[in-house]
């Protein structure tokens, strides 16, 4: 009998550290099995979902982030898992800026999140295709405009930068410089503030070029939110209007 129990003592044990399941100190409790989810959003989780659900999952991955306590593991995984679909819950339009990584920032991984990236995160026809596909085809509950400090785009539009079609696209910048006052691409607070602008002519261009988004944000369907990020504390400030 003690060889039995030895015997099937290492087989538990060599179960667990297979799958992750760790056993009770306490004898009384029985050790629980690997969980039956998936490690990746699925078509349930995703409708379970609201916009504001979305905007706390989001907070509080920042927070994570900002904390150096980050969740996400087991990439591997997680690539299988989503490999057959995908049930993003949000949809973020940011810059293009390297330090700027929605997924890290935001403390999320594979399959959660779709991330449109464009320099000083510009609103065109083909990021508006993107955000109908995003909400109305596969049913992202947020859209989130991020914009972010110290922004290069934001510099190249208060200082008129000709350079290829960069032209066109700082252009794009210009009401939001405009809507700022007088000011240098050397205050940062001035290049912060055409920032913010720059997000909230954004949400605004979204709503009223596209009335397939529009129609679901009247309907409360899907949300909105623009936000900064600060490159230096890693905090993620999102507008309250």
């Amino acid at each position: 009998m003690r060889v039995r129990h030895s015997r099937s003592w290492i087989a538990i044990a060599l179960l667990v550290a297979s799958t992750g399941v760790a056993l009770s100190d306490d004898p009384k409790v029985a050790a629980k099995p690997a969980a039956t989810g998936s490690v990746v959003q699925t078509k349930e989780s995703q409708a379970a979902m609201t916009p504001g659900k979305a905007l706390d999952t989001l907070k509080e991955g920042n927070k994570r982030f900002r904390a150096g306590t980050s969740i996400q593991k087991g990439l591997p995984a997680k690539v299988k898992a989503s490999a057959a679909g995908q049930y993003p819950f949000a949809v973020v339009l940011g810059c293009m800026d390297s330090r700027v990584p929605a997924e890290a920032v935001f403390d999320q991984s594979i399959g959660d999140l779709f991330n449109i990236r464009v320099a000083g995160n510009v609103v065109n026809a083909d990021n508006l295709g993107s955000l109908e596909y995003a909400t109305k085809v596969i049913g992202v509950k947020l859209i989130v405009v991020l914009g972010h400090t110290s922004c290069g785009a934001i510099k190249g539009a208060i200082d008129n930068v000709k350079l290829g079609n960069l032209t066109e696209l700082v252009a794009k910048i210009e009401p939001a410089v405009a809507a700022s006052g007088s000011g240098t691409s050397k205050d940062h607070a001035y290049v912060d503030k055409v920032g913010d602008h720059n997000v909230r002519l954004a949400m605004k261009e979204i709503r009223e070029k596209s009335p397939v988004i529009k129609e679901m944000l009247d309907s409360g369907k899907v949300g909105m939110v623009g936000g900064m990020y600060d490159l230096e504390t890693g905090a993620v400030t999102f507008f309250a209007d």
